[in-house]
Order: C-alpha cells, then structure tokens, then sequence
C-alpha cells in the first residue's frame, strides 16, 4: 500500500474482533516501523508499553472509561513519553556519528533543554504524537485497523502502568482487526480554510 493510500484509508476503528491476535513478528515490525518517526535531536523519546496481560487491559478498560476497545483490540500500546530523554545519555543517540560531532550535539541538547521543563514535556509528547501516527499508518498498510485514545485518567494509568515519575502517559493506539467499517468521516475544515501563508490568518 502507498503512503497515499494508507493516509485516505486510516481510520479510527472503534469495535474489534476480540478473538483476533497478532503475532510477536507483527507486533516487533509495528514498533520497529514506529521507532523510525522522527523526532527533535534524535532523542526518541517515546516508550512503548505493549499490554498483553488480560488483567491489566481489565485494569486500564476501567481507567479508559469502559471502552472497549482497550481490552478487545488484538495489540494495545500505550505510548509513554520519557520527559528526561534529553538528560539520559543522549550520546547514545548519536552513537553512529564521530565523537566530535557527536559531543557538540551532546552539549547542543543539554544547554537546549536543561533550563526549560515545560519544553522538555512539550518535546516528549511531540515524539509520542508522531510516532502514534507512523504506527497507524503502518498498521493500516500493515492490513490492520487501528484508534488512538486519551479518553482515560492519566493518572490513573500511570499507576497502573508502574510508570517512573519522570515520564508521561501520552496516548494508547490500538491496533487489529475491525468488526465493522468505521462511518463515514463526519466533516472535514476546508484546506484553505486551516491554511495561512506567510503569518497566521486571524478568523472573522
């Protein structure tokens, strides 16, 4: 499937097939397509917690409301995003690049986010975002159907997850194979519309 494709045809599927699975190579080239997204110095700060214990997804179905999605989907990630990315050894990142260019970058990312928390949140959950969305678009040219969820208690959810207090819960995608077609797309704003050229365009 084309990238074009894949985009006009993603959908938020909301009943899956309960009995429907996917296997570990399946799951591992998901996450593996998703590690690719890009992201600010190359920090890749998303985590990605696969819940497979059916006691947990009971656990997080009742965080998320008592959707069912949460537990009927054949994959749940919770995409996490590590706010201390930038502080956690981020030579390991550049470890490809000669040690020169490496330390500059190093030094670039620690003087860039060191002083400034709401940034480093902002840029963790940016990386979460788009590695979500290359996780859809590879699921669904992957056969798959999929939905992105935040309709949860945070909190609640980080506990459930043992999450450290240095990370962040940033959304579930769930992922498999759909019971029924998503409806029709409720309404899209005109392009030109969300579209400003040069500054932004003040509505009426």
């Amino acid at each position: 499937m084309d990238v074009e494709t894949a985009i006009r045809t993603r959908r938020s599927i909301k009943a899956f097939d309960p009995s429907h699975r996917l296997d570990e190579g399946e799951t591992a080239k998901l996450i593996e397509l998703a590690t690719l997204s890009p992201t600010a110095f190359n920090l890749q700060h998303w985590r990605f917690v696969v819940v497979r214990d059916p006691l947990v997804r009971f656990q997080l179905r009742q965080a998320a409301y008592d959707q069912p999605q949460v537990t009927d989907a054949s994959l749940l990630i919770a995409l996490c995003a590590d706010v201390k990315a930038w502080d956690r050894d981020p030579a390991r990142c550049w470890r490809n690049v000669e040690p020169p260019e490496r330390d500059r970058m190093v030094g670039t990312i620690r003087r860039f986010y060191a002083p400034d928390a709401q940034l480093q949140r902002d840029e963790a959950m940016r990386s979460c975002g788009l590695a979500a969305q290359t996780l859809m678009l590879a699921a669904t040219a992957l056969g798959h159907g999929s939905c992105p969820m935040d309709g949860f208690d945070f909190a609640a959810v980080a506990r459930i997850l043992n999450l450290p207090p240095d990370h962040l819960v940033s959304m579930f995608v769930a992922i498999g194979r759909a019971l029924e077609p998503a409806g029709p797309r409720p309404g899209t704003i005109p392009a030109a519309e969300l579209m400003s050229v040069d500054r932004f365009a003040k509505g009426d």
